[in-house]
C-alpha cells in the first residue's frame, strides 16, 4: 500500500511530491497506528487521511464539524475521481437512503458525518455495517474545552472509538496548544499515537498592525489596493459585521456579511457566494471559517481585536492557503482590549474566567509588541523561529523609533516599589498611572497614596502614555502582571536591579499609521496575465455549470503554471501542480483549446525558473552568531558570567543562553559542564530520546521547569556538533 501513494498522488489529485510531514503521516496511519497530525493551514492535511483511503480497503469514516465543509470536500474528492460523499440533514429521505446503500454495497470509499449525526439515536449499530477500517476526525481542536472552537458533541467521539474496536484514528488540527494535545490524545482515547507536529511557520503570510483609527476608510483602502483579490474581514459583534459590509458596498466592493444570527439560507447563500467568487469580500464573526476551504483567500483583516492568539492564528490561516503571498491586517485598540474584558468579568466561573483574561493578555501583547510578529506566534506554540528578521511583518519590514525613556522607567519602577513599602497589597497599572500623575481620586486619596514620594512625578505624560510604557517593562520583564480579575504589578529581581543600577532603558514608539501595506510578492508565480484572466474566466464558467466553486475545478495555482507553461497535449497538460486523470478527462479539452487559440495570435512568453516550486521547503539554516549575540560571546569570553553578562546588557538570562547556544552550535569551543552537571545532562538527554521537534516546550513541561529553555538549547547545540560530554 505504501508503495503505491505516490501512484495515487498524482491519478487522483495531479502533484508528484508530498508536503512535509504528509507521506510520514500517511504510512503510519496505514500501519494501523493511531495518529494525532497538527499541521498548518495550507499544508494538506485532508490528504493526509484521502489518500490512505484510497490505498485500503473498506471505508474510512471522517467526523467534521461543519455541512459547508463536508460538501466542500466530497465535492473536491468527487471532482478528482474519488467515491466520496457525506450524510447531514441537508438531505431528503429519498437521496439519503441512497447514498447509504451505496455505502453498504461497497461503491465509497470515504464518509463524512458530523458528531451529532454519529451519536444520535442507534446509527452507531447501522455504522457497525459499514466495513469501517478507518476513523479521521477533523478539526480535532473542537474535542478539547482549552481550545478555541469547542464543541461538546465532540466529546462523545469516545462512544465511536468503543463502538469500533481495533479501527485506527488519525485526529487533525491546524493549531494546538500542548495542553490542547494532550485533551485529544486523552478524549479520543488514542492508544500509542503517533504524534506529528509540524512547524506552525506561514511563510506566505506578511502579519501587519496597526492603530484602530478610522478603521472603516482603512478597510475600504487596504481592499481597493487588492485589485480583485478575495478577502475575510472579521468584526466581533453581528451588527458590526453587517455595517462592514454595507460600508464595502457603498465603496464598490462586493461584499456580504456572515454570523449567526442569520437565517440558514441567508448565510448559506452569502458564504456560496464567496466561495463562488461572486463577491469579493465577506464581513463576518468568528461563526464564518473553520474548514473553508476557499485555496485563493489573499487577505484577512481582523477590524477588532480577536480573543486570543489561537483563533488569530487560526483566522489568518484561512488566509493564502494555495502557498502564493496574502496579507493579514489586526486593527488594534486598548478600547477593544477594555471591552473584551467587560464581557470576561461576566464568566461565573472563576478558572474559566482567568484562563481567557490570560488569553486576552497574550493577544494585545501580540499586538502591542515591538518585536517580529512571527517570533510572537510561533513562541505562543512552543516553537523557536530562528531568524532576526522574518521579513513578512510591520515590525520587520520598517521597526518602530526608540526613545530613551530611563527617567519614565526609574519613575515607573519607582512607583511600583514605594507602593510595596507602604505595607498595601500590591495595585493595577491603572492606579500606578493615577499615581504618577497627581490624580486627586477617591482610592488614591483613601489609600493615602498621595503622600508618596512618586506622586505626581509624571504629570509630563498622560495616563495612557504611562500604561503603554508600563507594558512595555512587563514585556521585558522588570514588572509582572499578576492573573486573575484585577490584575496586580509587582517589582522583579532584573526590575529592582535596573532600578538600582540606574541602567538606561530603550522603549519603543507606538506603532505607526504608515505600516508597509505588505512586503513584496517574492512568492508570486510569475506568468502570462493576460492567458490567466482568460482560464480564469473559463474556470468560473466550468465552475458554474457544475455548481461547484471555482477552486474545485482548477486552483490560482495551476492556472498560473498553465498561463507560463501553454501546455497543448494532454501529457503536457498532466505535468500541470493540480491536473490528475479525472480532471484531465473532464477539463483538459476546454482549457487546452483555449490555450491552443491563444498561442495561434500572441507569442509565448519566456519565464525564469520557479526553482521547484513544489518541492518541501528547505529548514531554516543553522543560525549564524547576530550582532547581539557576538557583544554576548564576547563578554563570556572576558570571564564573566552568564548572570553577570545578563545583569550589565540588561537582558534575560534565558536570552544570554540562547546567545552563547548560537556560538557554539557555530563551533565556539566552550566546556559543557560550564553549563550543566552530569545529572541534568542526563535528564535532558532522557527527556529527549526520540524527539526531534524544533520546539522544545513539551520537554521544557516534561521536565516541570528544572531546566531552563536556554540550558535546552545549550544541550542541543552541543549535539549539533558532536562536543564530547
Amino acid at each position: 500500500m505504501h508503495a503505491n501513494l505516490a501512484g495515487l498522488l498524482k491519478s487522483h489529485f495531479g502533484y508528484s511530491s508530498f508536503r512535509p510531514l504528509q507521506r510520514e503521516i500517511m504510512e503510519t496511519a496505514l500501519a494501523d497506528r493511531d495518529t494525532l497530525a497538527i499541521l498548518p493551514t495550507g499544508a494538506g492535511k485532508s490528504l493526509c487521511y484521502q489518500l490512505p483511503a484510497l490505498a485500503r480497503e473498506g471505508v474510512t469514516l471522517v467526523v467534521s464539524p461543519l455541512i459547508a465543509l463536508m460538501k466542500d470536500q466530497v465535492d473536491q474528492l468527487t471532482a478528482s475521481g474519488v467515491a466520496a460523499t457525506f450524510l447531514n440533514s441537508t438531505l431528503d429521505p429519498r437521496e439519503n437512503r441512497s447514498r447509504l446503500d451505496a455505502i453498504r454495497a461497497g461503491e465509497v470509499k470515504l464518509v463524512y458525518l458530523a458528531p451529532e449525526r454519529l451519536m444520535s439515536g442507534d446509527f452507531l449499530t447501522t455504522v457497525r455495517n459499514w466495513n469501517v477500517t478507518a476513523l479521521a476526525v477533523d478539526e480535532a481542536h473542537c474535542i478539547s474545552e482549552w481550545g478555541h472552537d469547542f464543541r461538546p458533541e465532540y466529546r462523545r467521539l469516545r462512544e465511536l472509538r468503543e463502538a469500533l474496536p481495533g479501527v485506527p484514528a488519525i485526529a487533525l488540527t491546524a493549531t494546538a496548544t500542548p495542553r490542547v494535545r494532550e485533551d485529544i490524545l486523552s478524549q479520543l482515547a488514542l492508544r500509542e499515537a503517533a504524534v506529528f507536529l509540524a512547524s506552525f511557520n506561514r511563510p506566505n503570510l506578511n502579519y501587519l498592525v496597526e492603530p484602530k483609527q478610522d478603521a472603516a476608510s482603512r478597510i475600504v483602502r487596504f481592499i481597493k489596493a487588492r485589485g480583485a483579490d478575495s478577502g475575510i474581514v472579521y468584526a466581533q459583534s453581528r451588527k458590526r459585521s453587517e455595517e462592514l459590509a454595507a460600508t464595502l458596498r457603498n465603496s464598490g466592493i462586493p461584499a456580504v456579511c456572515y454570523h449567526a444570527g442569520l437565517e440558514g439560507p441567508e448565510r448559506a447563500r452569502n458564504q456560496e457566494a464567496f466561495l463562488r467568487d461572486e463577491v469579493r469580500v465577506v464581513c463576518a464573526t468568528v461563526a464564518f471559517g473553520m474548514g473553508i476551504n476557499k485555496p485563493d483567500v489573499r487577505f484577512v483583516i481582523h477590524a477588532d481585536l480577536p480573543k486570543n492568539i489561537e483563533g488569530y492564528y487560526q483566522e489568518t490561516g484561512r488566509a493564502g492557503r494555495d502557498g502564493l503571498p496574502a496579507d493579514c491586517l489586526l486593527l488594534y485598540s486598548r478600547g477593544d482590549v477594555a471591552k473584551l474584558i467587560r464581557f470576561l468579568d461576566e464568566i461565573p466561573d472563576g478558572e474559566t474566567r482567568d484562563h481567557a483574561r490570560l488569553q486576552l493578555d497574550q493577544m494585545a501583547d501580540f499586538a502591542e509588541s515591538d518585536h517580529c510578529r512571527r517570533v510572537n506566534l510561533l513562541g505562543y506554540f512552543g516553537e523557536a523561529w530562528p531568524e532576526e528578521n522574518c521579513g513578512g511583518c510591520d515590525n520587520c519590514l520598517a521597526p518602530r523609533e526608540s526613545w530613551d525613556a530611563t527617567t519614565e522607567a526609574q519613575k515607573f519602577l519607582s512607583c511600583v516599589l514605594r507602593v510595596s513599602q507602604t505595607g498595601h497589597p500590591p495595585v493595577g497599572i491603572r492606579h500606578l498611572c493615577d499615581i504618577l500623575t497627581g490624580s486627586r481620586s477617591e482610592k488614591i486619596l483613601m489609600k493615602n497614596h498621595d503622600q508618596l514620594s512618586t506622586y505626581g512625578v509624571g504629570k509630563e505624560h498622560g495616563a495612557a502614555k504611562w500604561a503603554e510604557i508600563a507594558r512595555q517593562l512587563a514585556r521585558k520583564g522588570w514588572i509582572e502582571i499578576a492573573g486573575g480579575t484585577w490584575p496586580t504589578i509587582t517589582l522583579t529581581a532584573d526590575g529592582m536591579r535596573l532600578l538600582r543600577e540606574r541602567r538606561p532603558v530603550s522603549l519603543t514608539r507606538l506603532m505607526a499609521l504608515d505600516k508597509p501595506a505588505a512586503r513584496p510578492r517574492a512568492g508570486d508565480i510569475e506568468c502570462d496575465m493576460e492567458l490567466f484572466e482568460i482560464l480564469r474566466a473559463h474556470r468560473k464558467q466550468v465552475a458554474d455549470a457544475a455548481s461547484v466553486p471555482p477552486y474545485v475545478v482548477f486552483s490560482d495555482i495551476a492556472l498560473r503554471h498553465m498561463a507560463r507553461d501553454y501546455p497543448v497535449t494532454d501529457s503536457a497538460f498532466l505535468a500541470i501542480p493540480g491536473v490528475g486523470e479525472r480532471k484531465l478527462a473532464d477539463y483538459g479539452p476546454g482549457f487546452i483549446g483555449l490555450i491552443a487559440g491563444w498561442l495561434e495570435t500572441h507569442d509565448r512568453r519566456h519565464f525564469a525558473p520557479l526553482a521547484g516550486f513544489s518541492s518541501p521547503a528547505p529548514k531554516p539554516p543553522k543560525p549564524a552568531v547576530n550582532s547581539t549575540a557576538q557583544v554576548t560571546l564576547e563578554l563570556w569570553r572576558s570571564g564573566k558570567s552568564i548572570d553577570e553578562i545578563a545583569s550589565e546588557r540588561g537582558l534575560a538570562t534565558t536570552t544570554i543562553e540562547n546567545h552563547l547556544a548560537q556560538a557554539i552550535a557555530n563551533g565556539e569551543p566552550i566546556d559543557p559542564r560550564v553549563f550543566y552537571t552530569a545529572e541534568e545532562e542526563a535528564e535532558i538527554r532522557a527527556a529527549l530520546v526520540g524527539y526531534s521537534e524544533e520546539a522544545l516546550k513539551p520537554v521544557f513541561d516534561h521536565l516541570e521547569g528544572r531546566i531552563s529553555y536556554g540550558k535546552l538549547r545549550i544541550f542541543r547545540a552541543f549535539e549539533a556538533v558532536g562536543h564530547p560530554a
